[in-house]
């Protein structure tokens, strides 16, 4: 079983596209025609991706471990250096580095200030 994709509300879909394409290697799976009531793409390689909806409205998402909603999703990845020097070129800094196992890890946001987490567990390194 796999978690096939996560639904953000983005206030910018060109952006969210241009940004996750980047720094994953995504591609547009799937886009909204452009005269669509709602602005909306897929992005992501084979086998996931982000589903992509653009807001009526500006606005960024509220991350809060205190209420009920999503806080972050979880992306594992083979070298987590490498997305650190991706991340760096597009100019985001991890905010939370904790050390625990089974693997290293980082959070960041993404231009949206949604909160996600990359992963490289010991056995993939």
């Amino acid at each position: 079983m796999i978690l096939e994709h996560v639904n953000l509300t983005v206030s910018d879909l060109q952006r969210s596209i241009d940004f996750y394409c980047k720094l994953f290697d995504f591609h547009v799976r799937w886009r909204a025609d452009a005269a669509a009531a709602m602005q909306e793409a897929h992005v992501g390689n084979d086998d996931i991706y982000i589903a992509f909806f653009e807001a009526p409205r500006p606005g960024t998402a509220e991350v809060d471990y205190q209420r009920v909603g999503l806080n972050h999703f979880g992306i594992v990845v083979d070298d987590l250096d490498e997305y650190r020097e991706r991340l760096s070129q597009l100019g985001v800094k991890p905010h939370y580095e904790p050390d625990y196992p089974p693997g290293r890890r980082f959070y960041f946001y993404d231009p949206d200030r949604v909160e996600v987490e990359l992963v490289q567990y010991e056995s993939m390194a």
